[in-house]
């Protein structure tokens, strides 16, 4: 398992979240807690407007599931690109899902005051995204979500070969965020739309050659599922 920015990445969303960041390393102390933690505010020594509602100090699994946008799957039809997936990805009735590995969220009332509401990492190692157009593949894969900045980092490999490492890929925009929800033993976040970044546009024309891949394309959006439990 790949060990590089699951201690050093933090994660939150501007204004809005996405699964956000203030700091996200999992220390022993909270690993020895998985299952959901709700706090009041009395026995918090944060003031009661900015105590947490929430605290997962570690995700148990879970996935995260992006239904792609059909403006994506037009745009890469039009460039013959075929979109797969590598590792443990899955791709199936429009949506690719990518198995939790790491991870813990912490959750504020977004009613609140305190920004970013939700603050954590989730790392996504040994599974990606693949693209191919005739002998070449780009793999796209171990996705780190830092909402703090509202970006997903990854690798990127062509044909195999390390091309990237821990390249901004995706921008996250979390203006249709829904409300977090308590399912049994899963905590979901749902509605963050992934696009393109201008990085990952950068690579795949030089690689792909072609000048259509643009900054802000949609590729579509996000539901987190991360177990608690």
């Amino acid at each position: 398992m790949r060990k590089s920015l699951k201690t050093s990445i933090t994660l939150a969303t501007t204004g809005a979240l996405v699964l956000g960041g203030a700091a996200f390393g999992i220390s022993s102390a909270q690993a020895a807690t998985p299952s959901i933690h709700t706090v009041s505010s009395s026995e918090s020594k944060i003031p009661a407007p900015v105590a947490p509602v929430a605290s997962v100090p570690e995700v148990l699994g879970g996935s995260t599931a992006v239904k792609l946008d059909s403006g994506f799957t037009d745009a890469l039809t039009a460039l013959k690109l075929t979109p797969g997936v590598s590792g443990d990805a899955t791709l199936a009735d429009g949506s690719v899902s990518f198995p939790i590995t790491a991870g813990s969220v912490t959750y504020w009332s977004p009613d609140g005051n305190y920004r970013p509401y939700v603050q954590g990492m989730l790392n996504h190692d040994d599974s990606g995204l693949t693209l191919k157009a005739g002998d070449t593949t780009v793999t796209l894969e171990n996705f780190v979500v830092n909402p703090g900045s509202s970006k997903l980092y990854g690798d990127v490999l062509v044909n195999g070969k390390v091309a990237a490492s821990n390249a901004y890929l995706f921008e996250l925009w979390g203006g249709s965020l829904k409300p977090l929800q308590l399912e049994g033993d899963n905590a979901i976040l749902t509605g963050t739309t992934v696009h393109v970044s201008e990085d990952a546009a950068g690579l795949l024309n030089k690689t792909f050659g072609t000048d259509a891949v643009k900054r802000g394309l949609l590729v579509g959006t996000a539901t987190i599922t991360a177990q608690i439990k």
